[in-house]
């Protein structure tokens, strides 16, 4: 019994070990090919280069706003590329919406190697990018999708931005890894944390969060406690039946649109004179 205790904890030490050293393989699922708008008929969206302080180049999908209409700057999922979300794109562009599509580093020929840290520092060089080419902070809308909902988080605590959308969003990546690999000791030791709750408290930006109620990959309950920790003005809509990247089958995209219509309505209001009185 003693040699058969001393295998297995050395079988499980070993497993903790290549987990630990493996662990950002076990995060991100990057699909390296590169793949132009214009291959998907994108009218009017280009791909964009960014040059990064440390010497990467990250390819990003740019449309301009027609007049008057905000730019969603997008932060993608873990999995897949650019590509693979082009539709996406071409629902925003469709409706005046700008759009700028940033892919990670590893990601749709961007190079380099994704972590916290660097995800996070060009997600803030999208955002200025979109500054210098005019475009006002209460213009930038930023979406955060699943992986990239603690990177919009982040960005949205430091910058001024008009109202930010988190899709299927957790409350850490610590706390999704611990529900995944609950026989492991990943709280201590994970180096991306990804700490949205923590960062919520510095985000005064109007939230909308859209989650699917069968999500299996990140639970809805994590969704509807990042609602409950942001300050307001919030609003949360979860979709019943809709998994974890499919709630666009269940109404998501149109109450996404609404929601930010009725930011640029509100604001335009806020923004007109007051009508006087006459005597």
């Amino acid at each position: 019994m003693v040699k058969l205790a001393l295998v297995l904890a050395a079988i499980y030490a070993a497993v903790a070990i290549a987990a630990f050293i493996a662990q950002r393989k076990l995060m991100y699922f990057p699909d390296p090919e590169r793949v132009p708008p214009s291959n998907f008929g994108l009218a009017g969206v280009e791909e964009r280069m960014l040059d990064t302080p440390d010497g990467a180049r990250l390819v990003a999908w740019y449309g301009r706003a027609a007049p008057g209409r905000p730019t969603v700057l997008y932060f993608h999922g873990n999995a897949g590329n650019l590509a693979n979300r082009s539709e996406r794109v071409r629902k925003y562009a469709a409706r005046g919406f700008g759009i700028f599509m940033l892919s990670y580093r590893g990601y749709s020929g961007s190079t380099g190697t994704p972590t916290e840290r660097n995800n996070v520092a060009d997600a803030k060089l999208a955002y200025e990018a979109l500054r210098t080419d005019g475009i006002a902070a209460d213009d930038i809308i930023l979406y955060g999708e699943s992986l990239g909902s603690g990177i919009a988080v982040q960005v949205a605590a430091e910058k001024p931005v008009g109202g930010l959308v988190l899709d299927a969003p957790y409350t850490s990546i610590v706390d999704v890894a611990a529900g995944e690999y609950p026989y492991l000791p990943v709280r201590p030791f994970m180096f991306d944390r990804y700490d949205t709750i923590g960062c919520l408290r510095h985000v005064r930006a109007p939230l909308l969060i859209v989650h699917g109620e069968e999500d299996d990959v990140i639970s809805v309950a994590m969704g509807r406690a990042v609602y409950a920790a942001a300050n307001g003005p919030k609003e949360i809509v979860t979709f019943p039946g809709a998994g974890h990247s499919d709630h666009h089958l269940h109404g998501s995209g149109e109450e996404i649109f609404r929601w930010i219509e009725n930011l640029t309505e509100h604001r335009d209001a806020l923004a007109r004179p007051e009508k006087r009185m006459r005597p």
